[in-house]
């Protein structure tokens, strides 16, 4: 035999397995926090937390520090770690910055879209259709946020994929709290089909219109949610 086929995959390591942990942790308590099962303001336990993932004390604790790093969960002096209160100064920000830059992106993308891009975008709006049938809000914020993704992807400027990609996250509580507005879910995959149409006429001004139209319209939902 050669030392090609004898040779075995390296085991995990403690710090390898500590690391795969503390992201599935991670994961969780995200998805908890975004989906308003952990709710604004709640202080952490983290034995609960333990007994709820299975998952042991170092790696929700790595998890919960990652989260305060990113601004979802914030440190409280002799009270514990909190999920973060929702800030409607916070969300207008992100607002304002997405309106600029999203505006340039698909615009790039109308420019730069390949068929492949096309085709994922369509793909995306084949299962957003499912989502808005059963009424579905966690697929379809984790949908809208691909269906950006996509955008970002198809305009070819890393840079600005990047920062999208950041605002995204930073978004997802806020985009569950509109989408759980009744027949908002409908008016989102309206507002998709009509940027994707737009985008494959590679229409940029109409492009840059319509996902303006998108964000105010995510806006005002927001305005009479929180």
């Amino acid at each position: 035999m050669t030392l090609l086929q004898t040779a075995r995959p390296p085991r995990p390591t403690r710090a390898t397995a500590n690391a795969s942990l503390a992201e599935q942790a991670y994961a969780f308590v995200k998805r908890e926090i975004i989906t308003m099962r952990l709710r604004p303001s709640e202080v952490l336990n983290e034995a609960e937390l333990m007994a709820l993932t299975g998952i042991g004390r170092t790696p929700v604790h790595q998890a919960l520090h990652r989260l305060v790093h990113e601004g979802m969960l914030t440190i409280m002096p002799r009270k514990g770690i909190m999920v973060r209160p929702v800030s409607l100064d916070d969300v207008l920000s992100i607002i304002d910055v997405r309106l600029v830059n999203e505006s340039y992106c698909v615009e790039l993308a109308a420019r730069h879209a390949q068929q492949h891009d096309y085709d994922a975008m369509q793909a995306l709006l084949e299962r957003s259709a499912v989502c808005v049938a059963a009424h579905d809000i966690e697929g379809m914020m984790d949908i809208d946020r691909e269906f950006h993704l996509a955008i970002s992807a198809a305009s070819r400027n890393a840079v600005l994929a990047d920062i999208l990609r950041g605002l995204h996250e930073r978004s997802l509580r806020f985009w569950f709290i509109s989408l759980s507005e009744p027949h908002h879910l409908e008016d989102v995959h309206d507002e998709h089909l009509e940027l994707f149409r737009l985008l494959r006429e590679r229409d940029a001004e109409g492009a840059r219109r319509s996902v303006q139209k998108h964000i105010e319209a995510f806006r005002a939902t927001l305005f009479n949610r929180i």
